[in-house]
């Protein structure tokens, strides 16, 4: 089964962020890691991915580099900053609290 990409659309910052707060990473690793994390049932389109790393670097929340690759192409590394990490908690509340108004609307019970 796969997630439909509607449910999970609105927490694209979130979810790039969270990657970031682990390490500094690349766009194509940092996908990667959220296929191997859903068993690959999501993953992020390359054109959400990279138009998520612009408005999250123009929000100051991230920053990029170039890597020093010695073979291959060389990539461009994004960096999670105090303000991103301030984002990221406020983000990772919000969830909370949207997650447990979705169950109490959805989730049927017994009466």
């Amino acid at each position: 089964m796969s997630i439909t990409s509607d449910l999970i659309r609105g927490h694209t910052d979130t979810i790039i962020l969270a990657q970031l707060s682990n390490a500094d990473s690349y766009g194509y690793q940092i996908n990667k890691t959220i296929q191997e994390k859903t068993k690959q049932e999501y993953e992020l389109k390359e054109a959400t991915l990279y138009s998520a790393f612009r408005r999250l670097e123009q929000a100051g929340y991230i920053c990029s580099y170039w890597g020093n690759e010695t073979t291959g192409a060389r990539r461009r590394y994004y960096t999670i900053t105090k303000e991103g990490r301030e984002a990221y908690e406020k983000m990772c509340v919000e969830w909370e609290q949207s997650k447990r108004l979705i169950d109490q609307l959805i989730v049927q019970t017994q009466e």
